[in-house]
């Protein structure tokens, strides 16, 4: 519920000194008037005295005691109170305060949800961790029966979508390793290839000299094979000739940055303007999310989960030319698993 002026703490201040202003101005008038009365020092005293006394009541009872308690409230959400009420100020400072207050209130409650969505989702896994078990062996049936059969493509098929839903349903850490994420995108594909055949290719570059450093980058877990479906089915599966699809993989002094290709059909400028915009908007401003594309919001909750963990500078960003192609560009921090790497060199 919007709040009225008079709740604003530098409206009262204003309107006192408005009011008060105008009632010096009055008093001046008066004193000019009877300025050859005889009496009046009396009359001047007692106006100029009962003027101070009611600011005194009005600056103490309608300033000073709001912005107390306001004061007492922000000092206990600094403490680390982060109750109800230190965010439901009554007498806020201005109404950019009160909007500032709104903000965190919104930040926090997004957090707060987010953290009880990944408790219920492990909750979810461990109480049905023998359906992943199920899978598994029944996947593993049908890929012995083929390779007795001697059908070596639908063993193939059957272990890497076994290796796929392993990857996805089984392993619950957050952040993995680059090679970790490479791998399951290449599997994804491997997938995908018998829908498509020789129509798609995929290539993964990066310098050579820095393989295994780059291979040892930790990212969150599901990062790149959101974005390569997203490629194949919204850019790559309504093309009509070959298509190919290219992870370019690079290293700078403090950032890891991973651009994900393809020469599908594109995008008009209108639409990627939309989905950059939905992109760089604020994660936890649900309005963003209406009228977004399945595709698009793939796209934005791997974004959303790159700046929580990582912040507002780092991200994805889209360059698409309409029937050329669409590139995907994921910006993150350089962070490498030192103890992984030592290991390899050791090795």
């Amino acid at each position: 519920m919007k709040k009225r002026k008079s709740q604003y703490i530098n409206y009262r201040i204003l309107w006192f000194w408005v009011v008060f202003s105008i009632l010096l101005i009055l008093t001046s008038v008066v004193i000019m008037r009877f300025a050859y009365s005889g009496q009046i020092v009396l009359y001047t005293g007692a106006i100029l005295l009962a003027l101070i006394i009611l600011a005194l009541i009005i600056v103490y009872k309608y300033i000073y005691v709001p912005y107390r308690n306001t004061e007492k409230l922000l000092r206990l959400f600094v403490t680390g109170f982060t109750i109800q009420d230190t965010f439901n100020l009554r007498y806020p400072l201005s109404p950019e305060m009160d909007a500032a207050i709104d903000k965190v209130h919104d930040i926090i409650m997004t957090k707060e949800l987010l953290n009880a969505s990944k408790r219920q989702a492990q909750y979810l896994a461990l109480q049905n961790q023998i359906n992943p078990h199920f899978l598994y062996n029944t996947l593993e049936g049908i890929r012995s029966d083929a390779i007795i059969a001697g059908i070596d493509n639908i063993a193939n098929m059957t272990e890497a979508l076994a290796t796929f839903f392993r990857y996805n349903i089984s392993n619950l850490e957050n952040l993995v390793t680059l090679e970790d994420e490479i791998q399951n995108a290449e599997n994804y594909f491997m997938i995908q290839q018998y829908r498509f055949g020789d129509r798609l290719r995929m290539e993964i570059e990066y310098n050579e000299s820095e393989k295994e450093e780059i291979m040892q980058c930790r990212l969150l877990k599901l990062t790149l094979q959101p974005i390569v479906e997203n490629a194949i089915i919204h850019g790559l599966e309504r093309k009509i000739s070959d298509g190919l699809l290219k992870i370019r993989i690079e290293l700078t002094a403090s950032r890891l940055l991973i651009t994900i290709s393809d020469n599908g059909i594109g995008m008009y400028e209108e639409q990627l303007e939309n989905l950059n915009a939905h992109l760089n908007a604020a994660f936890f401003e649900s309005d963003h999310w209406e009228n977004t594309s399945h595709g698009g919001i793939a796209l934005i909750n791997v974004n959303n989960r790159i700046k929580l963990l990582y912040g507002e500078e780092y991200g994805l960003y889209i360059y698409s030319i309409k029937d050329k192609g669409t590139d995907v560009q994921i910006t993150l921090p350089r962070k490498i698993d030192e103890k992984m790497l030592r290991h390899l060199e050791v090795e």
